[in-house]
């Protein structure tokens, strides 16, 4: 397989922004977001110092799941724009420097989809094989189930024909049999048609089902689920020597390990860190640094052509299935005490300015950190401006409102009766009259600036992605004091207070030589001289956190 240059990893530090276009921004006034919509707002992106947009689903949709219910992969939701606006779009988004990536969900159609509607009709139907049918009903796979408040069985019976079909999803989603060459044929006719299109690369959608062989039909071990991922990254990276493919895996580390690949192409490039997310939340409500540190000190080395995505929030609930059923019952206490803020017994469906009541210190501690650790930073559409959630809306979607630009009607995501909106924004303190970007953007002391100003810093300092971290020992709990160190030479210590009191970090480096500093990145890069031992005592206030970047004698200084 083709082996990959260190020049084409751009993504290793790029600033990824999560939207739905269906949310974002209503060009046409209909009450919808839209493609031309998303256009206008790159320059507010570019602004931002974003330099990855990552596109939820856009696609024809029977609108049963927010777009994950595809209809047709090859096109655009007709209410969304069409093809000519796509592409557009990804002209607009390169003029500005950035690139696009889409959501790739081929692990099941919608039962609406032309596919599945042929494949019910009859046994020996030419789709039938599409799809994952089984003359009985498997039993005890209630457990198994993604949305437990809506099924009860991994199959559904299809009357037609009197067999069940696969769904790991909602029975509205049938699971497609990617063990099919016709399906891998289809696959990669989707894949390559997008990157024709221009996009950079695919957020991969519950990569454990779209990679298993657990539903697949025949002898076990004849379709290797492992072999055939990597055959899609060789596909992608041979149509587009740099494109990424960034996975949806919430597994536990030493699984999510088998689904990287490396500079033989092998497997994924980025992953989301679940498991460094649910800790920070646990550190967050203990003020203790110290799960998330030993989640740190646990997190896989990787090939140099891989790379970890560092996220606060993303667009589904805020899961905490990985930590314990104490653990997770200390964060719903802290975050989400009510049960309408929760979801599945698993998660929250909050954001994290409603769960911290609006406290900016707290909330800038968590962003300093996400974007201090190596990997690379993913934003959901919002965060910049510190959006909460609308709690009347149902489920996982309460985060999913539109984007709140101003202050004005409808948060001045669009000009349509607030009937016709996707969704009805929050009110109250984090309604668009007290929190939107036009007041943020006027104000350099906002939220806003601040994300800006931690983008602009992070960007300034690629060695970040490029680092592995290592868990500093010092005698204060509720700091975290991290060491990125990249093959260069290059090496910056992170703090963050999880508590609300001040404290002195006591820092030692023993590798820096005499008459090295410490540049503080986040304060007017004001310096701080190691003792001759490598020893240093940092004040860090209730909250507080700095980047500070070692320095060598002869070291290029920073201006």
């Amino acid at each position: 397989m083709r082996k990959i240059e260190s020049g084409d990893l751009w993504w290793k530090n790029a600033v990824v922004y999560c939207a739905d276009i269906e949310t974002f921004y209503d060009w046409n006034g209909d009450g919808t977001g839209d493609i031309r919509g998303m256009t206008e707002r790159i320059e507010y992106l570019a602004d931002l110092g974003i330099t990855c947009l990552w596109l939820m689903p856009f696609y024809p949709t029977s609108r049963k799941d927010d777009g994950y219910d595809i209809t047709d992969f090859l096109s655009v939701d007709p209410r969304l724009g069409n093809l000519g606006d796509f592409v557009e779009l990804i002209r607009t988004a390169r003029s500005t420097g950035i690139r696009v990536i889409v959501d790739f969900v081929m692990n099941h159609t919608s039962d609406a989809h032309p596919w599945f509607k042929s494949a019910r009709r009859s046994k020996d139907d030419p789709y039938r094989d599409y799809y994952v049918w089984s003359a009985t009903e498997p039993k005890g796979t209630a457990k198994d189930v993604v949305f437990p408040d809506q099924e009860d069985s991994l199959w559904e019976l299809d009357p037609r024909t009197g067999e069940y079909y696969l769904h790991h999803f909602y029975k509205h989603q049938p699971d497609l049999n990617i063990a099919n060459p016709k399906v891998q044929e289809e696959i990669s006719r989707t894949l390559g048609f997008w990157l024709q299109l221009g996009v950079s690369g695919f957020r991969v959608d519950a990569v454990p089902f779209l990679f298993a062989d657990d539903g697949a039909p025949g002898d076990p071990g004849v379709f290797d689920p492992q072999e055939y991922l990597g055959d899609v990254r060789n596909f992608v990276t041979r149509r587009l020597g740099d494109a990424v493919l960034l996975g949806e895996v919430n597994v536990p580390y030493k699984d999510q390990k088998r689904f990287f690949g490396g500079s033989d192409g092998d497997g994924l490039n980025m992953q989301f860190d679940f498991i460094g997310m649910q800790h920070i939340y646990l550190s967050l409500a203990r003020g203790d640094s110290r799960p998330l540190a030993k989640a740190l000190r646990q997190r896989p080395k990787l090939d140099i052509t891989s790379q970890w995505a560092n996220f606060v929030r993303n667009h589904d609930e805020l899961t905490l299935d990985k930590l314990s059923e104490t653990e997770r019952q200390e964060v719903f206490d802290a975050f989400g005490p009510d049960a309408g803020m929760q979801l599945y017994g698993r998660g929250l469906r909050r954001r994290l300015p409603s769960m911290l009541g609006g406290d900016e210190r707290r909330m800038r501690m968590v962003y300093s950190l996400a974007f201090s650790l190596p990997g690379t930073p993913v934003l959901f559409y919002g965060e910049e401006i510190g959006m909460a959630e609308n709690l009347d809306v149902p489920g996982r979607f309460a985060v999913r409102t539109p984007m709140q630009w101003t202050g004005d009607t409808n948060g001045g995501f669009s000009t349509a009766a607030k009937r016709r909106l996707p969704r009805p924004l929050p009110d109250g303190l984090f309604g668009p009259e007290r929190v939107n970007a036009a007041d943020q953007r006027q104000d350099h002391h906002s939220f806003w600036w601040f994300i800006r100003d931690l983008i602009y810093t992070y960007r300034q300092q690629p060695e970040i992605g490029w680092s592995t971290a290592e868990v500093l020992t010092q005698p204060n709990p509720a700091v975290l004091a991290h060491l990125c160190r990249e093959n260069s030479g290059w090496a910056m210590v992170a703090l963050h207070n999880f508590g609300a009191d001040s404290c002195i970090v006591p820092i030692q480096l023993e590798e820096a030589p005499p008459g090295s500093v410490l540049v503080d990145l986040l304060d007017d890069l004001s310096r701080h001289e190691l003792g001759a031992d490598g020893r240093i005592d940092m004040q860090l206030d209730a909250y507080g956190y700095r980047w500070l970047r070692l320095l060598r004698p002869g070291d290029v200084p920073i201006i």
